[in-house]
């Protein structure tokens, strides 16, 4: 069972996330430290998934831009959207939409792994590993 300890962190950081107050490496020091090993963002569905080390799910709404996805996946694209984000350019609500607008369907960030893979709506893929690894 997940504690309410747990919920609320993965609740405050997906909400600061939504409201561009905090950062891509500060979400991840908040979520490994609630025991958070990967999660999944769902353009389509809305939902964003966290998995925790103890084979535990968590699964929540999440606020999405109110605009289609586009097809095809633009990797071009997706790769500046990411450097602009890691460049702290450009805050999680604008990374969504420049993201969605390059043919983003959804993402898996691999917190253990170190890197997030990116998925367009037939299948393509960007691996885009953690800065420094």
């Amino acid at each position: 069972m997940i504690d309410q300890n747990t919920k609320t962190v993965i609740e405050a950081c997906a909400q600061k996330s939504h409201d561009g107050l905090i950062t891509f490496p500060e979400v991840l020091g908040q979520l490994v430290g609630v025991g958070v090993q990967s999660y999944f963002v769902d353009y389509r569905l809305a939902f964003t998934t966290y998995y925790l080390n103890s084979n535990e799910a968590y699964q929540i709404p999440t606020e999405m831009p109110t605009l289609p996805v586009r097809s095809p996946f633009k990797k071009e694209e997706m790769i500046s959207a990411i450097r602009r984000a890691q460049g702290d350019q450009v805050r999680y609500p604008e990374f969504l939409r420049l993201t969605m607008l390059a043919g983003c369907v959804g993402y898996m960030v691999w917190i253990t792994g170190k890197h997030v893979t990116y998925f367009g709506a037939q299948g393509e893929t960007h691996i885009e590993h953690f800065p420094g690894q």
